[in-house]
């Protein structure tokens, strides 16, 4: 029995033939129908949001019938710029990163995080100048944007040891290609890297990997990837938010299932053109586990971190309260878990 074949064996003991088929659960079936049939959810070109383009088969199975992968600018760039195109309503749902999330909730954008999909995504990669995180001071740190991701990750990181983001990193905002190859070239001293990125600077040698957040505490005992709605969408359309978290968090079933099936939904909306980096990603990130870590656990960790940086002001409590609802992720761990 091959490894793909052990790891679709184990999917459908946890989740159940059905679920990964697409096929509703029974559950689904006693629900009212999605109050709307049109979805719209962000495009963004990073591997380890995969769930939500697997999803699309199985949105339609929830009974959308009008499933729209959105690439605007904003959107595509993701991060902060994302989530407040996803309050402003261009957008209903998306996987977006746990960072700038809470950065989103703080700012007042009116957005709702549903749930965590996966834990584990990013890798801070560095030249042999920089051996070790504290050593970021004074160097000079790739990432793609002001509000990006990797910016607000990046910052939490360099708080937990000790550094002031704002004045002892030089940041150097630079689209990612740019980034790796200033990397290769030594030009920069390191980059916050996401998949497939990450994958394809380790396969050329590229720099030493710093922290892994997959397999380095504390970062791999929180999720980096949450579902976020855009907040009127799910207090108009309860089932139909409901029914859109229940396709995605499948789809994460399958990613752990058949990566091979991950890789052809990305590839397919010409996210990326390396078919080995995106399936050495889908192999390696922690997918399927979304039942063993807490949500709310996240946003108070991340939350801490950013207001020890000082970008954001609100306290954990305060963005729990406003930006979360966690019902229909726990309704769907009872629901889907056998």
């Amino acid at each position: 029995m091959n490894r793909n074949r052990r790891r679709w064996m184990g999917a459908v003991g946890a989740a159940g033939v059905g679920s990964l088929l697409g096929l509703p659960s029974r559950t689904a079936f006693a629900e009212p129908p999605p109050e709307t049939t049109r979805i719209r959810i962000g495009k963004v070109s990073t591997a380890c949001l995969s769930p939500q383009y697997v999803a699309a088969e199985l949105l339609r199975s929830e009974g959308f019938t009008d499933v729209e992968y959105v690439t605007d600018k904003a959107v595509a760039i993701g991060g902060v710029p994302g989530a407040q195109a996803l309050g402003e309503g261009r957008i209903d749902i998306v996987m977006n990163f746990a960072g700038p999330l809470a950065v989103a909730i703080d700012s007042g954008f009116p957005i709702v995080l549903l749930g965590g999909v996966h834990v584990g995504c990013f890798e801070l990669v560095a030249t042999n100048r920089v051996r070790k995180i504290t050593e970021l001071k004074g160097k000079t740190v790739a990432v793609l944007g002001p509000g990006s991701a990797p910016h607000i990750f990046l910052a939490s990181i360099a708080t937990s040891v000790g550094l002031d983001p704002t004045r002892d990193i030089n940041w150097s905002f630079s689209p990612i290609a740019e980034s790796k190859q200033a990397l290769a070239e030594e030009r920069i001293d390191a980059m916050l890297a996401f998949p497939p990125d990450a994958q394809e600077l380790r396969a050329k040698g590229v720099g030493q990997v710093l922290l892994n957040s997959a397999k380095d505490r504390p970062w791999s005992q929180y999720f980096c990837c949450l579902i976020s709605a855009n907040r009127e969408f799910v207090q108009r359309h309860p089932v139909a938010a409901k029914r859109a978290l229940r396709a995605i968090l499948k789809a994460s079933e399958i990613c752990a299932a058949d990566p091979d099936r991950a890789v052809k939904a990305y590839l397919g909306l010409g996210l990326a053109t390396n078919e080995q980096y995106v399936g050495q990603a889908m192999r390696e990130l922690p997918y399927g586990k979304w039942r063993e870590y807490n949500p709310e656990d996240t946003v108070r960790f991340y939350a801490l971190r950013l207001r020890e940086a000082g970008m954001i002001k609100s306290s954990p409590q305060k963005l729990v309260a406003e930006g979360t609802d966690w019902r229909f992720f726990n309704e769907l761990k009872k629901e889907l878990k056998g």
